[in-house]
């Protein structure tokens, strides 16, 4: 398995304190390397992740940013990332991994999810939220994720009791879960099995995710299988 160099690591970190197009330009040859360690990286941890579940499609974010309607004119990202989601409708949720200097992320959930898919999380929620509750809850997800995360609504939303008991969760736009670690780690050769156990600990709850996503309240499918 490919593993993330000290080459890699070092080039964000100097990137980080000379964000430059001159810079970069003159470093340009050594960014070429880095881009491929970390594109073997990405297949790899991808070959890693079929053996756990199925991806459909992974991708490499590029390091350079759209500055046309942002204060922020530097014109590169201060990280890597790289995303994965999971193959067919039946399989809900994405995954999602990102080096910058510091702190090293895994994070996995649903980032943006349609309305209609939103309701559906929400109706299950308001109708028993107990499935949910006893898989954040679990020791071993809470060990490594800890809490639930993402954007939220400052009032539950309309259409649900005010003062529904459930109004933490129904609050909710996003639903996902991060678990940091130090960059330090990013070279270690086991880091990428590292990477493939914490996303393993999510699959209870995309499991659950994926399943009320593709039914009714009544529990009839929505799509064809």
């Amino acid at each position: 398995m490919t593993k993330i160099e000290k080459t890699t690591v070092q080039f964000l970190n100097n990137l980080s304190k000379n964000n430059s197009r001159e810079w970069f330009k003159t470093n340009k040859n050594e960014w070429e390397l880095v881009n491929a360690n970390l594109k073997e990286f990405l297949s790899d941890l991808e070959q890693e992740m079929n053996k756990i579940d199925e991806i459909e499609k992974t991708k490499l974010f590029r390091i350079y940013r759209d500055v046309r309607f942002s204060k922020d004119k530097t014109p590169y990202n201060q990280h890597y990332s790289m995303s994965m989601s999971r193959a067919g409708t039946f399989r809900r949720g994405g995954y999602y991994f990102r080096i910058q200097p510091k702190i090293t992320e895994a994070a996995c959930g649903f980032w943006g999810p349609e309305p209609s898919d939103l309701k559906l999380i929400r109706d299950n929620i308001a109708q028993d939220s107990k499935p949910i509750r006893k898989i954040l809850n679990a020791k071993k997800f809470k060990d490594t994720f800890g809490e639930l995360i993402g954007e939220q609504l400052k009032n539950v939303p309309r259409g649900y009791d005010k003062d529904h008991r459930d109004g933490d969760l129904l609050k909710f736009k996003q639903f996902f879960v991060t678990r940091k670690f130090p960059t330090s780690k990013d070279t270690d050769p086991g880091f990428m099995k590292e990477i493939v156990k914490t996303f393993q600990v999510a699959r209870p709850w995309f499991d659950y995710m994926s399943d009320i996503l593709t039914h009714d309240l009544d529990g009839v499918p929505l799509y064809a299988n």
